[in-house]
């Protein structure tokens, strides 16, 4: 096995698991997380002797990543046919636990689209700035602005369990 090769798969064992992660919060499908990771180490794989020399290796994989992703919506966009309704949301019984919010958090994401999902998840989950997700997006940062305020504006309504009590009563 080349050296590269090497290198390359101790990569993916290390990292992998945290690039999984990410694809999933952007796609929201385990399927589909998966093959975004997968498409994005493929294409890393091609260019791994220029890569591996950088400070940046899993940020390069990232910034693959993340444009896959846009390549993705892009393209389911023109596919997908939009329900009438939302399909009924499970009742939890105790949101206050770390694992109902996880749950309550996961479905309100679900409910944004492609482009206000990734936003979030750069800015939040990634801790990215918003010039760096302008960037990464290749959009005007005046995009990645409004595009954050509308999906947590739409987060607070269809999510309220999410929102902190005092902000809940300071709203009403």
């Amino acid at each position: 096995m080349r050296e590269f090769d090497q290198e390359f798969q101790e990569f993916v064992a290390a990292r992998g698991p945290a690039l999984l992660r990410t694809a999933y919060l952007l796609t929201g499908d385990q399927q589909l997380s998966e093959d975004l990771v997968q498409t994005s180490l493929e294409k890393a794989l091609r260019h791994w002797s220029k890569i591996k020399v950088s400070a940046a290796t899993e940020g390069y994989v990232r910034r693959i990543m993340y444009r896959e992703n846009i390549s993705f919506w892009r393209q389911r966009r023109s596919r997908e046919v939009p329900m009438a309704e939302l399909p009924d949301e499970r009742e939890s019984a105790d949101l206050a636990d770390a694992a109902g919010d996880r749950l309550a958090m996961r479905a309100a994401l679900s409910r944004l689209g492609p482009r206000q999902r990734t936003v979030l998840v750069l800015r939040f989950y990634e801790d990215l700035t918003e010039a760096q997700v302008a960037r990464e997006m290749g959009v005007a940062l005046g995009t990645i602005k409004s595009q954050t305020a509308k999906a947590l504006d739409q987060l607070r309504r269809t999510a309220p369990e999410l929102t902190p009590a005092r902000a809940r009563e300071e709203a009403t």
